[in-house]
């Protein structure tokens, strides 16, 4: 045999390993294999800088790259809220698609809601880079966007063409940095999302902007949602409208918080608790702890949950809460959902693990919630708390009924 017969020989089989390597990767994909996903892929895109590969990641469920879940949702998973009707409570939490652009794909591979944002009303580039950084082996991200967003109209166009009928659509509302007019930031935003959003959140809880958590304040937040609940009263179509707040509120930030947001002027609809942390703890990846941003993940699983104990038994349970927080399994979620979240959201789990991430969630879940003798989810929903609500209300009945 010649030297050249060689070469062609070794050349064949390497477009014969090589087209092998793609067509088992295609189809690990198409599977959603998660051993595939966590062994071979998610290691390689994590040699990436964080935001590339958080860029790369958007535009493959924008273009449809990965195939839809064959994952049938369970009954038990299936709930209502607001009037919209959940196939299941696994959501994406706002910060992955900033700006709308893979709504589809993300519901096509098992979210049953997906929140877009945070929207300014007018483009910026947010903060100077490097600001995204991974931790690991705390299963938890820095982050220090701020508020980096396309604006209104960009994120309008892609909310209006969004097939709803995959599940339901959320738009997340900033204000934009230099803005001398924050109510008016979040009102353009209900203005405008109103007609086409299954629901709003006001966003005044990201560590990024300054100044945006002041916003928090009693007297400050007061004026908030008295101006921009009337704002969303007088639009033809009245989305629900939610709040989201910080994971680092104090004790009596959060009893003024609970107390406002019951209020007839400044009721919302619902809380999205928690958004991402300034604390630090002991246990970071020490290089990367000193970051400035907001801290999501695991590590502040703890605390999410606790606020929304705190603030469901506050709130006498009449304000739903989409809990979002360091949900990596179906014990996290139940977690959350039995302190009283009607839904949850995760981030960071999608990072770390990627698409099989949801079904595998979904199915444990399920079986959770049927160990325990559940028959819907809804039966789960701050259960925890159930006795200390049953008390309240027989007071508040004793008082309404003097006989």
């Amino acid at each position: 045999m010649s030297g050249r017969q060689q070469l062609n020989k070794l050349k064949s089989l390497a477009i014969v390993c090589t087209g092998s390597a793609f067509a088992y990767s295609g189809l690990c994909i198409y599977q959603h294999n998660e051993k595939f996903y966590e062994n071979v892929l998610l290691p390689v895109v994590h040699t990436l800088d964080p935001e590339l590969s958080h860029k790369l990641a958007v535009k493959v469920n924008k273009y449809g790259l990965i195939p839809r879940s064959k994952y049938v949702d369970q009954p038990v998973l299936n709930s209502k809220l607001w009037n919209l009707e959940f196939s299941n409570p696994i959501g994406m939490a706002a910060g992955f698609d900033k700006d709308a652009e893979a709504v589809d794909g993300l519901l096509k591979i098992g979210f049953g809601f997906v929140e877009v944002g945070s929207v300014t009303p007018l483009p910026q580039a947010g903060n100077d880079r490097p600001r995204v950084f991974r931790l690991p082996s705390n299963k938890a991200i820095i982050n220090r966007y701020g508020f980096n967003s396309e604006g209104h109209d960009a994120v309008l166009s892609r909310v209006k063409s969004a097939r709803k009928e995959y599940g339901v659509v959320g738009v997340n509302l900033g204000k934009n940095k230099e803005s001398t007019d924050p109510v008016g930031d979040y009102a353009k935003g209900i203005v405008l999302f109103s007609p086409y959003a299954d629901y709003l959140v006001i966003n005044i809880s990201s560590p990024n902007t300054p100044g945006l958590r002041d916003w928090q304040r009693k007297e400050q937040l007061e004026e908030l949602l008295t101006k921009l609940k009337k704002v969303r009263d007088e639009q033809s179509v009245r989305p629900p409208l939610l709040l989201k707040l910080a994971p680092d509120l104090t004790t009596e930030q959060v009893q003024d918080i609970a107390g406002l947001v019951s209020k007839p002027q400044c009721k919302v609809d619902g809380l999205v608790i928690s958004n991402t942390s300034t604390s630090r703890y002991d246990d970071l990846e020490k290089d990367l702890a000193k970051e400035a941003g907001g801290l999501s993940g695991a590590p502040i699983a703890k605390t999410s949950t606790s606020m929304i104990a705190t603030m469901h038994k506050l709130t006498k349970g009449q304000i739903p809460i989409i809990g979002v927080g360091g949900v990596f399994t179906g014990k996290d979620a139940l977690e959350k959902i039995k302190a009283g979240a009607s839904l949850v959201q995760l981030y960071t789990a999608f990072v770390y693990h990627g698409p099989p991430r949801i079904t595998r969630l979904k199915k444990e879940l399920t079986q959770l919630l049927e160990n325990e003798g559940f028959k819907n989810i809804s039966e789960a929903v701050g259960v925890e708390n159930k006795a200390f609500l049953s008390e309240v209300n027989e007071k508040l009945n004793a008082k309404a009924d003097p006989h």
